[in-house]
């Protein structure tokens, strides 16, 4: 099969590929309604992480079973799915305690850029829709793979209570879901930092009530005048920039809480710094899993449209124009339809 392949930066190629195969008895192979490039995608795209062989791209995924192995309970083929992109069993430990993304067994999907793909630990990882999803729900469903899972862990890690007041570090699209998601949560006023008008539009719609498109110590002290010098109850840090996660630190309150779910390159915190900032911090892989049935029942009952954050449409065979139009900043995220 012809499937995304990252040679190097720049350098993504939709091409031939061996078909995925079950390699345990816990696997289920998927046949993919849609796909989307992620902006965790653009690091090693940019160069910022190294790619020392053809990587298999891809970590966000919806579609129908078409095989499953000897130990799958749970599932059939037919049934349509969303998955994380974080593996787990859902029994472990950690899986019990929410937190699937450090199961004991996970893996991260990779491959799912392709019209098939392998998802391993499937009775654990996977959820099934009641029937087949109207066409134009496959976007929200897809979104709640990752960026929508993301985002809303941001705003839980963050700990966003109904009449809190909230800041949004970071427009992309796990920030425009934090932002969704801040809003569901109750949030009185959500502050979003950007600079860019399609963004800002759809942060508005979403449920933002400032824009603020001021950064670093500019942003904050802009932050600090709309809350009347007290900083935000919570911050959803998005981007994951020693000058973001700075600024999402100090544009809290003393005693809030800061959720950080941009994928880190360069930060570095001084624990001196830290003492005295007296402030929450949690973050991480988002356990998509442990939301995963909540977010699809919104986006099922048009309680939500994340799907909104797909700004460009694209054929999976023009994946390398989905990479570059993100990395170009001309789209928000890239759907890819197989």
């Amino acid at each position: 099969m012809l499937a995304t392949v990252l040679h190097g930066p720049g350098d993504v190629r939709y091409e031939d590929v061996a078909e995925p195969q079950i390699l345990k008895p816990t696997d289920a192979i998927i046949r993919l309604a849609a796909t989307c490039v992620c902006g965790s995608d653009l690091w090693p795209y940019r160069g910022a992480n190294p790619v020392t062989a053809p990587m298999h791209m891809g970590h966000e995924y919806c579609g129908t079973v078409v095989e499953v192995g000897s130990e799958v309970r749970d599932f059939k083929p037919g049934q349509f799915v969303v998955g994380s992109f974080a593996t787990s069993d859902n029994v472990c430990p950690h899986c019990r305690h929410g937190f699937q993304s450090s199961c004991a067994q996970r893996e991260f999907m990779s491959g799912a850029q392709a019209p098939y793909a392998r998802v391993p630990l499937a009775d654990g990882t996977l959820v099934a829709t009641a029937e087949g999803p109207a066409e134009d729900l496959l976007p929200g469903l897809l979104a709640a793979s990752d960026v929508l899972g993301t985002g809303w862990y941001a705003a839980d890690a963050a700990r966003v209570q109904p009449g809190s007041t909230v800041a949004v570090v970071g427009d992309g699209a796990v920030g425009l879901m934090g932002v969704l998601s801040a809003s569901q949560m109750g949030a009185d006023r959500i502050i979003v930092m950007s600079r860019h008008k399609q963004r800002q539009d759809l942060a508005l719609e979403y449920g933002a009530t400032d824009i603020v498109t001021e950064r670093g110590d500019a942003g904050v002290a802009r932050i600090k005048e709309l809350t009347k010098d007290v900083g935000a109850d919570a911050v959803l840090e998005c981007v994951g920039t020693n000058e973001s996660m700075h600024q999402a630190i100090n544009a809290a309150r003393p005693g809030g809480s800061i959720g950080f779910v941009g994928v880190p390159h360069g930060v570095e915190l001084n624990g001196e710094y830290l003492f005295f900032s007296q402030k929450n911090l949690l973050g991480g892989p988002a356990p998509v899993r442990r939301f995963l049935p909540q977010l699809m029942d919104l986006v099922l009952t048009r309680k939500i449209n994340p799907g909104k954050v797909f700004d460009l449409e694209l054929p999976i065979a023009d994946v390398a124009e989905g990479y570059r139009a993100m990395d170009e900043r001309r789209a928000i995220k890239s759907l890819l339809r197989v």
